[in-house]
């Protein structure tokens, strides 16, 4: 996931910036837009993998501990700690308690040679002084769930110095210490760590729950790895997963699950626990995650909180397995992404991660007589899990020093084990330098697959439906490993299903694909748009989730050629007021001039005066006028982009002089300004001085039109001209061009694809109609199929802004029958819908 997001923007003009706007009706007449729609019934277009479509988890938004994995105790192990998060404490979520009878004693978490193991290093200490005394847990979000009835599997290790032994209670209660359980007592006898579990069954149902373990006779209770789990997980698997989310992701009916990451991957040090200093941030290992839970790692996630790795390799691979999909771990290669951009120069180490790789290998698909394998069976799991993928790497962006090291990788992988596909990756972008470069150097080494990850806004994937079109039928395959238009309403939705039908059509080239992220828990949101959501009580589809759904179960084995008639439409002038801006960087700007094209003045400013005809955004930056130049002067902010001008303005020339004062980047110069949301920035010197671009923004969502390397010097003035006409914008640095592009690519609302199900002799129609109007479509099958006359049909339809939540789910799938099915029909799919028609269709002898 790339930096520099609008994650937010509202989807509420899906052509803001005037392009491809769809003809309006006349006034006074329902809105309806005439269609073609011609399959050739009884052809064959590209074949489709079983495995095409998946998902993608990442422990992001909450989404393994207090998520997916159905632990409902947070801190279990007291390893929570600054270095993974400024707030933490080793007794995050822990308080102190006591009986209603009243009790003291002392809390402490300790770190010495009496702890449970070298990996799990910290424990708690009760002091018991009188009556019953010890510790609650808050659990995650509200409290700690619980369901009337149910039963809960509880645990923990403890040890006393007491002779006679110490008995310890634990009971599950609501805030105000109202039993919730039955309480469980167990009896503690000596100074050696024993595991100690039962089984409690709730009263009451609440979300706000607790469990409090007290103890009573004095002396000195141990207690480490405090677990409460509910015995109903998704196929009542220990240790296993939370039913309802991993139901909602078994009904997707995926192909492959792609794990644990993402940003935890390729992030941190690369180092594991050989390191002497044992509590540094690491990357993913997957050594670090298997075996009993209390013998594995803990460690600092890259999204800001702690992971317990109860959920680790071997959890992902039998989930995989349980839900009939595909697994594709992804290792690190050593350089790190997500904004680090570090090459690590060791020989041993990169040794270690290749040799860690080939085992993982052996620990999926090894017999029970290897080392791995053998580690496999012992956790319960004898036959190999069949693994035929493995990713190396993810959303590098120092291209050669990635590359590099994969090649490594890849060449100690196919000597060992030949029939593993080993999937490099194209960086952070969809387009751009570390794009080209990538996809130059795994086109160049023959690489089976490339993963490609980007986040854009719904416009650019109403625009880029042909994007695989043109890929190369011999190349390396592509794996879109990430992709999501940037909100959660069903008008994003729309446009990701549009483009999936895309994805489809080249199913030759595209071969696998995940929407991401996968899960958010509503209280820990680090990223947005997702799948699926939830809290401690429910758990629901996003809009997205629907679209997801309806093509995943819906695939069909090959695609049927079929064509589509296009929006009538217009192509607007890019217009708009114009803007400056910095990202942590200050900088002062002068000489700002507006010419039209014809070469009238339309705005002039030279800083003598005030900045009264400028329009800043509150909390963003600190503005001034300063020595007869505008100055942003604080050096954190981010965006701080202040707007002047017509809104109507275009084919016209906008000069600025500007220099770097301090500060990361270089300037942000806006033009074509609707909004915040919705223009064009000129970002010179941007990703830390790395990279410069021109970044296109509509309905919050940015995408990346022109990239090169330029750099941006402190102290120097630079003259920057952008010159707008029409769609054209070209672009000068000190008198000289530094680029152009033309932005004219049509928003087509109206997309289909068409598919072939096999099994049940069914075509599959699937049009996506992504705007105001009905289509009103003439579908011709030609005269080479017999079809039958009725067809079920499924439609999602609703509002763009509509957003499914916890208590109301506007988009979701509606069912009913069409009769009129022949080898010529008409059909009307409804405004803002997706419509999958299937009926049987037999080819004709």
């Amino acid at each position: 996931m790339r930096r520099r997001i609008v994650r937010l923007g509202a989807l509420t003009s899906i052509m803001a910036l005037g392009i491809g706007v769809p003809v309006p009706a006349a006034s006074g007449q329902t809105p309806m837009t005439d269609y073609t729609l011609a399959v050739d019934a009884a052809g064959r277009g590209a074949t489709i993998d079983r495995s095409m479509y998946g998902v993608f988890f990442e422990d992001i938004n909450r989404a393994a501990d207090g998520g997916l994995y159905a632990e409902l105790v947070q801190n279990r192990s007291f390893e929570y700690d600054k270095a993974d998060n400024a707030s933490y404490t080793p007794l995050t979520s822990w308080a102190p308690t006591t009986s209603a009878g009243g009790g003291s004693g002392k809390v402490q978490v300790a770190d010495d040679d009496q702890r449970l193991n070298e990996r799990n290093r910290r424990y708690l200490r009760l002091d018991l002084s009188s009556g019953e005394y010890g510790v609650a847990n808050s659990g995650y979000n509200s409290g700690i769930r619980v369901e009337k009835g149910k039963l809960y599997d509880f645990s923990v290790f403890a040890r006393t110095d007491r002779a006679a032994g110490t008995p310890l209670t634990a009971a599950v209660t609501d805030p105000a210490g109202k039993a919730l359980a039955d309480p469980l007592r167990v009896q503690v006898r000596g100074d050696g760590w024993v595991r100690y579990s039962g089984v409690v069954r709730a009263r009451e149902s609440s979300a706000l729950g607790r469990l409090a373990l007290t103890a009573s006779g004095g002396g000195t209770l141990r207690l480490d790895m405090v677990s409460l789990f509910p015995r109903d997980t998704y196929k009542n698997r220990p240790n296993g997963m939370r039913a309802d989310l991993a139901e909602k992701i078994a009904a997707l009916k995926p192909g492959f699950v792609r794990f644990p990451g993402g940003c935890l991957v390729n992030t941190g040090s690369h180092r594991g626990y050989e390191a002497p200093d044992w509590e540094r941030k690491r990357s993913y290992q997957w050594k670090d995650t298997i075996g009993p839970v209390e013998q594995r790692a803990t460690n600092a996630n890259f999204w800001g909180y702690n992971q317990s790795y109860g959920i680790g390799y071997y959890e992902y691979f039998q989930f995989s397995e349980d839900i009939g999909a595909m697994p594709l771990p992804v290792v690190p290669a050593l350089v790190t992404g997500c904004g680090q951009n570090r090459a690590t120069d060791d020989p041993a180490l990169l040794r270690r991660h290749i040799q860690d790789t080939l085992d993982l290998i052996e620990f999926a698909n090894g017999p029970v007589t290897s080392t791995w394998g053998r580690k496999r069976a012992e956790m319960g799991h004898p036959a190999p899990f069949n693994l035929t993928h493995v990713g190396v790497g993810n959303e590098e962006n120092l291209p050669d020093e990635f590359f590099a090291r994969f090649t490594e990788f890849r060449k100690a992988i196919a000597a060992k084990y030949p029939g593993i596909t080993v999937i490099s990756n194209s960086g952070p972008d969809d387009t751009g330098g570390t794009f080209d470069r990538l996809w130059d150097l795994n086109r160049n080494a023959k690489v089976a697959m490339v993963d490609e990850h980007y986040y854009n806004s719904p416009q650019w994937f109403l625009q880029n439906n042909q994007r695989y079109d043109t890929y190369d039928r011999n190349g390396p395959k592509v794996f879109l490993g990430e992709y999501a238009s940037l909100d959660n309403k069903f008008g994003n939705a729309l446009a990701e299903a549009a483009y999936m039908t895309g994805l489809e059509r080249n199913a030759d080239v595209v071969k696998l694909a995940s929407y991401a992220p996968l899960l958010a828990n509503t209280d820990y949101v680090q990223w947005k748009p997702d799948m699926i959501w939830f809290d401690n009580q429910r758990s629901w589809g996003s809009a997205s989730y629907e679209t997801q759904k309806l093509f995943m179960t819906n695939t069909g084995d090959h695609v049927v050629p079929s064509k589509a008639s296009s929006t009538p439409s217009t192509v607007a002038p890019i217009s708009g007021a114009i803007g400056l801006s910095t990202w942590a960087t200050s900088a002062a700007y002068d000489d700002v001039k507006v010419t039209s094209a014809g070469g009238a003045q339309l705005f002039s400013d030279d800083f003598s005066g005030d900045d009264s005809r400028w329009t800043k955004v509150a909390g963003r930056g600190s503005w001034a006028v300063s020595n007869g130049a505008y100055v942003q002067s604080d050096q954190t902010a981010e965006n701080t982009l202040v707007t002047a001008g017509d809104p109507a303005w275009s084919d016209y020339d906008f000069s600025v002089k500007a220099t770097k004062t301090a500060g990361r980047e270089g300037f942000l110069i806006a033009f074509g300004v609707k909004d915040t949301g919705n223009n064009y920035w000129w970002n010179l010197g941007g990703w830390n001085n790395t990279v410069s671009a021109v970044e296109k923004t509509e309905g919050g969502g940015k995408q990346t039109l022109i990239q090169n390397d330029t750099k941006i010097e402190t102290g120097r003035q630079y003259d920057l001209r952008v010159e707008v006409r029409g769609r054209q914008v070209t672009l000068f640095v000190d008198g000289q061009k530094w680029g152009s592009f033309t932005d004219d690519k049509v928003a087509e609302p109206f997309r289909q694809v068409v598919t072939r199900d096999l099994k049940t002799g069914e075509l599959v129609v699937k049009v996506v109609n992504a705007q105001n109007a009905a289509a009103r479509t003439k579908v011709d099958l030609g005269t080479r199929v017999q079809p039958g006359s009725s067809a079920r049909v499924t439609t999602l339809q609703g509002l763009p802004d509509d957003v499914n939540t916890a208590y109301a789910t506007p988009i979701a799938p509606r069912e009913s029958r069409f009769t009129g099915v022949a080898n010529t029909f008409s059909y009307t799919f409804p405004p803002n819908s997706v419509t999958f028609l299937r009926f049987p269709a037999r080819v004709r002898g």
